[in-house]
């Protein structure tokens, strides 16, 4: 306050060494930065004189703030040699009890490394269930999409398309184009040296129709509309939107998780023709400009370097991996907790299991179709 007494700290040496502490040791006092730069340098003159005499009396008003600094500066207990107001003796006697707490260290974990062990598998376990559960449903919702087609979720439907699919051409050209150059960049100078210009249409056909392609777009929208669809489920899950569509007796999986299962395996295989598209045009024109190959032969000679079996190849990889996106993301999204410390694990845990499992779908294709294509 402006009438109040600036906290002040005097040394004295009559009748002994002692310290006189005096004006009001409030926080808005103290706060101000030229009087706790003084402040701290006398009390850390006072620090090393035990044989001080300290002389409270003085203060006209104290609070938590300044009687924690002279605490501190006491090394938290009281000095040999202390005077003060009966009214400040609450203050310094709170800060005696809880100087002498004794924070508990923390317990040692309970379980082994065996029962942790154990736990994980459970916990995998818990997972298999649930997916298989969702899994199941599907089926069911799709048997009734198949019988009833008229009162089916058809916008539901479209816009998890319009999302999925239509607004992820950007991302995937672009990524597209960038694989396609630098594939036919690193392709052009070893195929210049052994004089094999010609093969780069096998290398960067083969390569990008059977594999790149399919792999760019599911990690794109593993990363995109995955953790979308995670964070949606997620979200009406905290707001307790699902509850209140199962009271109003609507169904989770016909209208939620149906149409974005339904959604990506239909834009799945329509992005991976984009992203062969774009990836193809980028490597084209590094191989005009490296070779001085004319984009009229690459695309003469692209249909006989690459048999159409690993297109076909390239669209069941992109619907497969369209339907287990869809169905990783709405399993995690259906078991994030009501919090959001939940929601932004979920979504992680979402995104890097599912880019997890394209990998390891993509290995299974790759194992199968060994012998064909080539």
């Amino acid at each position: 306050m402006p009438h109040e007494i600036a906290p002040t700290l005097q040394f004295t040496h009559q009748p002994q060494p002692a310290v006189i502490v005096a004006g009001a040791w409030l926080v808005h006092g103290l706060s101000r930065p030229a009087v706790m730069r003084e402040i701290s340098t006398q009390l850390q003159q006072a620090t090393n004189q035990p044989e001080l005499h300290w002389d409270l009396t003085q203060i006209s008003t104290l609070d938590h703030i300044g009687a924690q600094m002279l605490w501190r500066a006491w090394g938290k207990q009281r000095p040999g040699q202390l005077s003060m107001l009966p009214v400040h003796e609450g203050l310094f006697s709170r800060l005696e009890k809880v100087s002498r707490i004794v924070v508990p260290l923390p317990a040692k974990p309970r379980l082994t490394r065996t029962m942790q062990l154990g736990a994980q598998v459970l916990g995998l376990f818990n997972h298999l269930h649930s997916f298989t559960a969702l899994l199941g449903q599907l089926m069911l919702d799709l048997a009734r999409f198949v019988r009833h087609p008229m009162k089916a979720p058809w916008k539901e439907l479209s816009a998890n398309v319009y999302r999925t699919g239509a607004q992820a051409l950007g991302i995937t050209a672009l990524v597209g184009i960038l694989i396609g150059v630098v594939l036919s960049y690193l392709s052009a100078q070893q195929l210049r040296t052994f004089g094999g210009d010609l093969f780069i249409v096998n290398i960067l056909g083969m390569s990008i129709i059977r594999e790149l392609g399919p792999m760019l777009a599911a990690i794109l929208v593993a990363g995109r509309s995955g953790s979308a669809i995670t964070a949606q489920l997620g979200v009406m899950r905290v707001t307790e939107e699902l509850d209140a569509m199962r009271v109003m007796g609507i169904p989770h999986g016909y209208r939620l998780i149906m149409p974005k299962v339904l959604a990506l395996a239909l834009a799945m295989p329509l992005l991976v023709i984009w992203t062969d598209i774009m990836a193809l045009a980028g490597g084209m024109i590094s191989a005009q400009a490296l070779l001085g190959m004319s984009p009229e032969f690459f695309i003469y000679k692209l249909p006989e370097a690459v048999p159409l079996i690993n297109f076909w190849i390239g669209l069941a990889k992109g619907v497969t991996f369209g339907v287990l996106i869809a169905l990783i993301a709405c399993h995690y999204g259906l078991r994030i907790e009501p919090n959001t410390e939940s929601l932004g694990r979920g979504t992680t845990n979402s995104v890097v299991v599912a880019i997890t499992v394209v990998i390891i779908a993509d290995a299974i294709f790759a194992i199968i179709f060994s012998k064909a294509g080539y």
